[in-house]
């Protein structure tokens, strides 16, 4: 069992709508430098799957009317909280990947620099008002979220790569469903805990593990 400052940042169940759903089948999560087991995670199936995506849908179009104000304050919330919990966080990657501790917070603190920054850049989405063709005519460019955002990470930096493509997403209104690497769940799981803390809203961030 690791010994975490705080033991509820170590999840096992999947991650979907704002509740921590189990499932029928499990894998382990082993320590590469022992082989001892860390954890068994709930194996997310196809159905699963859909209804993180559908759950994402539905939650993406309130988030996209959310003030951006108020995207970058729960975003900064959330790099606050990575940033006070980030030996944890290290200590989550080590044990599932096997860097070293030191390494580990590096990406932990490299990883909330994308938060970080993409907080401030909420704000800042803005449009343009070109001249058009004729004389009479002016043209409007309006950015909008796309929808749901979809990723597949790798096992070698499990906690800054979802980082890197979780904030920029949240920050333009997109909801996320995160797939982290098989070897590496529970960094994207100890995200998804820090996220309800900071007030991400029930279906805008999703993990499932499989």
């Amino acid at each position: 069992m690791l010994k975490l400052n705080d033991p509820s940042l170590l999840k096992t169940n999947a991650f979907i709508n704002g509740k921590w759903v189990e499932s029928d089948q499990q894998f382990p999560v082993y320590n590469p430098a022992n082989n001892e087991l860390v954890a068994t995670v709930a194996d997310i199936d196809v159905a699963g799957c859909a209804d993180a995506i559908d759950k994402a849908y539905i939650a993406q179009k309130s988030w996209a009317k959310t003030p951006a104000k108020s995207r970058s304050v729960i975003l900064k919330k959330l790099f606050d909280l990575i940033i006070e919990n980030q030996d944890d966080l290290a200590t989550i990657i080590t044990a599932e990947m096997g860097k070293p501790l030191a390494e580990a917070k590096g990406e932990v603190v490299y990883g909330a620099s994308y938060i970080e920054w993409f907080a401030e850049e909420a704000k800042r989405i803005n449009g343009a008002n070109i001249p058009g063709p004729s004389a009479d005519k002016r043209v409007m460019v309006i950015k909008q979220p796309v929808g749901v955002v979809g990723s597949i990470t790798p096992w070698n930096f499990p906690n800054a790569m979802i980082a890197r493509k979780l904030a920029p997403a949240l920050a333009v209104g997109c909801s996320f469903v995160a797939r982290p690497a098989e070897l590496t769940p529970l960094s994207a799981l100890a995200l998804a805990e820090l996220s309800i803390r900071a007030g991400v809203p029930a279906g805008v961030f999703n993990v499932i593990p499989s």
